[in-house]
């Protein structure tokens, strides 16, 4: 078993939800200092007030992972959630800015016990109940660490940042450490993703289709009664959130953009002879086209505003995750691919791949854009046992070695190139 392989089976073993990724940053930072990058955590590399969808107990999480006696001088940089770390390695030569970026944040989810799983089988599978790594993220920071051991020998033009990001899963974490300017003098930004029904060896350079999403929580709070002796003094929240679920979903859809919603959850405490005084909805909104999106968040948010005002309670809405759609620069994909064909790993090179997913890396691709950069959202293939964001998800692992060999070739030649 190779580096790569070795760390993406205790990552996998060892999921953490976004913002809590304590452990996970704490590993990466120590391998990461060992190989001699300047190492950036915390503030540094986020605006604090800009994350969505922060836990309420990520400070007990923090605790716990510090009680396990992590690097004191790590583990207060990331106190309350300001996790994930931004490595820079410097090249002997003079060169262009070139950034790589992985997620290591893991799904709330419980993993496959069968022993047809692969990593429950071998002895890799979750060891926290109700977390899992079931996208590839895992991968992804085994990847992103496997470069960086490569780009040790420092012979390479320019400079590499790797952006090991926190909170991918839902929106949450790129905004914030787009706005921090890590990334304003990079040339070209690659963010990676493996999987997404794409064989071992073949990539793709980019991506088109990718949505623009909105997270939204809204908690409806009204007045508790009995349900028998005094109903009309009453005020029901569920009954409000329940309008609200189907009002959002009648919502009218977009002329000109392709336009997603869906609510799903109601979370609604009490009992049968109490008229309920809380409930909140769990939604989104999805579109092919940014402008389309934030229209549509906005007629959701009228519509269950509206719910509420009929049945009297009050509305509180909170956006816990938000993204605008991937787009990708078509130049430096095609230089991808032109480095990628030469690759003895890489079997086959693709075009540009639909993906009708969401990703915060987004808001990173927009940020270099707006200082004079380049981005892609580049594909790596991984044949897949599950699919994403199921309980029997695994990946496999030679991916990983294609992964690390191809961006190896990419980097150094974005680093070089005039």
């Amino acid at each position: 078993m190779n580096e790569e392989a070795a760390l993406r089976r205790i990552l996998h073993a060892n999921p953490e939800r976004g913002f809590c990724e304590f452990r996970t940053t704490s590993l990466l930072v120590a391998r990461l200092r060992d190989l001699g990058a300047e190492v950036a955590l915390g503030a540094d590399i986020m605006v604090p007030e800009l994350r969505m969808g922060v836990p309420e107990d990520v400070d007990r999480a923090w605790q716990e992972a510090r009680d396990e006696g992590l690097d004191p001088e790590t583990m207060a940089a990331l106190r309350h959630g300001m996790t994930g770390v931004v490595a820079t390695l410097r090249g002997r030569r003079p060169g262009r800015v070139v950034a790589v970026r992985a997620d290591i944040d893991a799904l709330p989810l419980t993993e496959s016990g069968s022993d047809g799983h692969r990593p429950y089988r071998l002895g890799f599978a979750s060891t926290r109940p109700g977390t899992m790594h079931a996208c590839g993220h895992d991968g992804h920071a085994a990847i992103a660490l496997g470069l960086a051991r490569r780009l040790a020998d420092r012979d390479f033009a320019g400079t590499v940042k790797l952006l090991f990001q926190p909170a991918e899963e839902g929106l949450r974490g790129g905004r914030a450490v787009a706005a921090s300017g890590l990334l304003d003098d990079v040339d070209d930004l690659v963010c990676i993703h493996l999987g997404l029904g794409v064989p071992t060896g073949t990539v793709h350079p980019r991506t088109h289709g990718a949505l623009a999403s909105v997270k939204l929580r809204a908690t409806f709070t009204g007045v508790a009664a009995h349900a028998g002796l005094a109903p009309e003094r009453g005020r029901s929240a569920l009954l409000a959130a329940a309008a609200g679920a189907l009002a959002v979903h009648a919502v009218g859809q977009h002329g000109s953009a392709a336009t997603r919603v869906n609510v799903g959850a109601l979370d609604c405490p009490g009992a049968a002879n109490v008229v309920p005084a809380s409930a909140t909805l769990s939604l989104e909104v999805r579109a092919d086209d940014t402008a389309a999106c934030d229209l549509l968040a906005e007629r959701v948010v009228a519509a269950l505003r509206g719910s509420a005002a009929a049945y009297g309670v009050a509305c509180e809405l909170a956006t816990v995750g938000h993204a605008p759609q991937v787009r990708c620069d078509r130049d430096l994909a095609d230089r991808i691919a032109d480095v990628a064909a030469a690759v003895p790993a890489v079997t086959h090179v693709g075009g540009s791949l639909e993906d009708r997913g969401s990703d915060d890396a987004a808001w990173l691709l927009d940020r270099v854009r707006a200082h004079g950069g380049r981005g892609t959202y580049l594909v790596i293939g991984a044949d897949q046992a599950g699919g994403h964001h199921e309980s029997t998800f695994d990946i496999d692992e030679h991916a990983l070695t294609v992964g690390v060999d191809l961006l190896d070739r990419v980097v150094r030649t974005l680093g070089a190139a005039c």
